[in-house]
């Protein structure tokens, strides 16, 4: 994690600036998120899930989706969602130097990093666009052509429908191992955002909670399961402030049931606030019948759904 960035008073009053204000708040607040990142580096072409986004800013899935549409619209960014990549594309000027020499480290800090970086969409553009500020000396990924081809011969024509050919099955042999491990990526992914939402770092992903999340994603999209976590994470009684003084934030009762999903996903989008309504209180109250039973686990609490028939 870098110890701090650079961010200049023409991020509000710029050409690029004025194109974020034009786009809303959400734009701003996610432009100025990447910015700062802590996941960020000095080269602004890093790995952040959108889940990130919305959890570090605290703007819930639907606002960092739409803050990070904007700034793709505003020019600000890029963001290819295969390989959770960004390109925040003026950060490396900003955040390094407008130029620097041959016998400058920078240059070699520079190339390293770019060398570091996992395969994404954006390798060649760099290259092009800072190569020659940064004295960079190898090019990673593929051109894309600026000019029409002449068109082909008859020999290279048949080269060519082989070759698409070979891309097509390797495409769908690239599909196939995807498909067949989807299911695992998506379950720990998810199982992830819920330990950082959570703060419980050193819980498991053991078969209860696998299957919990696995029910709720047959009938969910991976980013509406995690902003139920979130919805979660965002009520002060489930967080630990009720009688009990216990937490009842465990993925067995987020995921229990599409309803308890979709009050979770409410409360994702609107903080609860004053005192609590009839509702608010019945669950109170049933979410207690249901503790005293155990659990000893002070920081998460999975309620077991055969014991109870309901509870929020």
């Amino acid at each position: 994690m870098r110890d701090y960035s650079k961010v200049g008073p023409q991020f509000w009053i710029g050409k690029t600036g004025k194109a974020l204000r034009k786009q809303g708040l959400e734009a701003q607040m996610v432009a100025l998120y990447l910015l700062t990142s802590p996941h960020a580096n000095m080269l602004g072409l890093y790995y952040v899930p959108q889940t990130f986004i919305a959890h570090e800013t605290g703007m819930g899935m639907e606002g960092a989706m739409k803050g990070l549409q904007g700034c793709i619209e505003a020019g600000f960014c890029q963001y290819d969602e295969e390989s959770e990549m960004v390109w925040v594309i003026e950060m490396a000027r900003f955040q390094i130097a407008d130029q620097l020499k041959d016998k400058d480290l920078r240059s070699k800090g520079v190339q390293s990093e770019y060398d570091s970086l996992p395969d994404n969409p954006y390798l060649a553009a760099f290259f092009d666009m800072y190569s020659s500020a940064f004295c960079m000396s190898s090019k990673r990924g593929i051109d894309s052509p600026l000019q029409a081809p002449s068109k082909p011969l008859a020999s290279q024509e048949q080269e060519q429908e082989q070759e698409q050919k070979q891309e097509q099955a390797q495409e769908q042999n690239i599909v196939e191992r995807r498909s067949a491990s989807t299911d695992r990526d998506v379950v720990n992914e998810v199982f992830a955002y819920w330990q950082k939402v959570m703060d419980s770092p050193r819980s498991q992903l053991d078969d209860k909670r696998r299957k919990a999340i696995k029910g709720a994603l047959k009938l969910y999209e991976p980013r509406q399961v995690c902003e139920a976590i979130l919805g979660c994470s965002r009520s002060a009684w489930h967080m630990g402030e009720n009688d009990r003084r216990q937490k009842f934030n465990g993925l067995d009762l987020i995921l229990r049931d599409a309803e308890h999903i979709d009050k979770f996903l409410e409360m994702a989008s609107k903080r609860t606030t004053g005192p609590e309504n009839i509702e608010q209180r019945n669950a109170r109250i049933m979410a207690e019948l249901m503790a005293q039973d155990g659990g000893s686990d002070l920081n998460v609490i999975d309620i077991d759904a055969t014991e109870v028939a309901d509870a929020c």
